[in-house]
């Protein structure tokens, strides 16, 4: 069985009060501010590793984790350095989007594939993969000639894997699929 891979968990923090960025980043080194080509700061993290986009409304954006435990331990981290600056009130902890994948070991044909999928569209010239819109859980698959799958839109990593699965169950039934000859 092919694995099934986590690409980005992304996780919105809205405080309820305002963030003092200009001050944050005076303070830390590793940030990088330029409010004349962005309205936030950008907190890049090494460990784990992983990317916040602060803004001065009290909205927090972290992108890049790969696991939820990092997401938890990124959190900690930002919750304890903001505690230096201001006094931390309230906030709320939401996921946006967690985007997994899955590389098969062979070809798709995605001009037949688009064809038998409703809410596909494939316009090779403008993307180079077929991109099908579910309403049920409310995603997108991308899928490539490659064999490469990703699933976006979806805002649980078990719902995620479990919609990549059942699209992977679909395509190894179909004649689109065509598995590398194993030698």
């Amino acid at each position: 069985m092919e694995e099934i891979v986590i690409e980005n968990i992304v996780v919105s923090i809205t405080f309820k009060q305002k963030i003092p960025i200009e001050e944050i980043a005076k303070r830390y080194a590793e940030i990088e501010y330029e409010p004349e080509q962005f309205p936030g700061l950008i907190w890049k993290l090494e460990s784990p590793k992983c990317s916040f986009l602060m803004f001065p409304s009290g909205k927090v954006i972290c992108t890049g984790a790969r696991k939820e435990e990092d997401v938890k331990k990124a959190i900690n981290f930002l919750i304890k350095k903001l505690k230096d600056v201001m006094d931390v009130k309230d906030y709320e902890v939401q996921v946006e989007n967690v985007v997994t994948s899955v590389q098969l070991q062979g070809e798709i044909d995605l001009n037949s594939l688009a064809y038998e999928l409703e809410n596909s569209e494939y316009e090779p010239e403008q993307f180079p993969g077929l991109i099908y819109r579910k309403e049920k859980p409310k995603c997108a698959i991308l899928v490539f000639k490659s064999g490469k799958i990703v699933c976006t839109g979806i805002k649980n990593v078990e719902e995620s894997k479990k919609e990549l699965e059942s699209f992977l169950q679909f395509l190894k039934n179909s004649k689109h699929f065509k598995p590398y000859l194993k030698r």
